[in-house]
Order: C-alpha cells, then structure tokens, then sequence
C-alpha cells in the first residue's frame, strides 16, 4: 500500500518560464509540485507515494512530449519513410527510470527528489511495469524500439494494449499460485489515447453468398462480433538523442 511521505510545507507550485521543458534541478522541483496540485490534485499532507510517483512521471512526460511533437513533426515534413514494427509483444519496462537515463538526468532527479523531502528509489518501486509480453520476444522487440529510437530510424510500432499482464506469481505451501496483473489500475501515465483514430476490428462469424447490383454472385464476411479498437500511443525516446519515436498499442 502506498503510505503518506509529506512534502516540506509548500504555498503552492509557482510557475517559471520554461518549466515545462526545462531540465534544470529547480524547474523540475517546480514541475512537480506543478503536476502533483494541477494534476493530482493533491497536497502534500494528503499524498501518497503513488501520487508522487504520477506526479514525476507527469514531470518527465511533459519533458519527452517536447521532443515527441517535434520529431513527428521533422518526420511529417520531409515526409519520412517510417519502419512499421509490428510485434504481438512489446515488453518496455518501467518507463520513468529509462527516460531518466535517456534524458540523461537521473542523478538530477534524484538531488530535487531529496531535496523535496522524498526518495527517487521509493518513487521507482510504485509504477506497475507494463506486462505486454511473456519475455523473449516482448523484450526484443523492445529493445529493437529504444535502439531505432537512438539510431533516429523513423519507427512506428504497433501491439496490442492488453488489460492484464503477465501474471504474478507467489508459491503457498510449496504450489505455484497465479494472480492477474492489473498493471492498468491506477492508469498509465506515460500513454495518449487516440479516440479519434479508432478502427473497427472484426472476429469470427461466418461468410454469405449474395447478388451484386449487376447480378454477379459475390461472398461477403458477416463478423460475429465487431470491437472498437482505440489506439493508444507512448512516446519512445533515444539515448541522449532528441528522437523520440511512437509504440501505438
């Protein structure tokens, strides 16, 4: 369970010109608190460490949108030719500490962490890591994701945005004991939905033979079963590069 851990006493986020995107060790102490009162909702006496865990990600987010806006918008008007990876799998990790070392300001955060009063490796420990793959071939396509990122390889990956991970595991009297995943619980902050761009996905049914307008016999599919499919997309950055690429799951 996520447990208190007040903040030194604050009057309130003030925002700074910049702040935003800015990486320096104040502007990031200012966005925190900017994305734990503005977008939390929250104070520090009533905060949890997971509301401190959203609020960094928020904090880092904000950072890699920058650099996501403008690489699709260089990939839109030299018209890119862009890799399409598509995987059934896409085991990513925990995003915040790898946009962390990709942005190159770990060791910052966690001076402007400790200096709001909290623990960066206690923040780390709250996000619910993305269980979208059983191992081998979620983690290489992963790793092909963040290495074509870094090489500044335009790439769009495509997945599937499962609702339930890889399960959990705990051994009672000396038996194997499966728990669902929920890694989608308190929401992940680190995905844009994309409603607009919704397709509709077919499943099962059967096929029916029918007449065209010109009297021709054609066969067309009836589904027996038509879902909604709303995409979702995570910004994917490079090492110590601005290119950030998108996972569309």
């Amino acid at each position: 369970m996520s447990t208190a851990a007040p903040l030194p006493a604050a009057a309130g986020p003030a925002r700074r010109e910049g702040d935003r995107v800015a990486l320096t060790k104040e502007a990031l102490k200012h966005a925190f608190l900017d994305s734990l009162y503005y977008i939390q909702g929250k104070f520090p006496a009533l905060a949890t460490r997971k509301d401190y865990y959203l609020a960094l990600a928020y904090t880092i987010r904000d950072r890699l949108m920058q650099r996501w806006i403008c690489t699709a918008a260089t990939y839109t008007e030299r018209g890119s030719r862009t890799v399409a990876y598509l995987s059934a799998e896409f085991l990513m990790g925990p995003h915040l500490a790898n946009n962390l070392l990709n942005l190159g300001i770990h060791d910052l955060v966690r001076q402007a962490v400790t200096e709001l009063g909290l623990t960066l490796d206690e923040l780390l420990q709250e996000e619910d890591e993305p269980g979208l793959g059983n191992g081998g071939l979620g983690r290489l396509a992963a790793c092909f994701i963040d290495s074509l990122a870094t090489l500044q390889v335009p790439t769009l990956g495509y997945g599937i945005r499962y609702e339930h991970g890889i399960f959990q595991q705990d051994i009672v009297r000396g038996w194997q004991v499966e728990k669902t995943d929920k890694w989608l619980r308190h929401g992940n902050p680190w995905e844009i939905a994309r409603p607009e761009w919704a397709v509709e996905v077919k499943f099962g049914g059967c096929t029916e033979r029918y007449t065209d307008e010109r009297g021709r016999v054609r066969v067309r599919w009836v589904p027996a079963r038509v879902v909604n499919a709303v995409p979702y997309d995570t910004p994917i950055l490079g090492y110590r590069v601005n290119t950030a690429n998108t996972l569309r799951l």
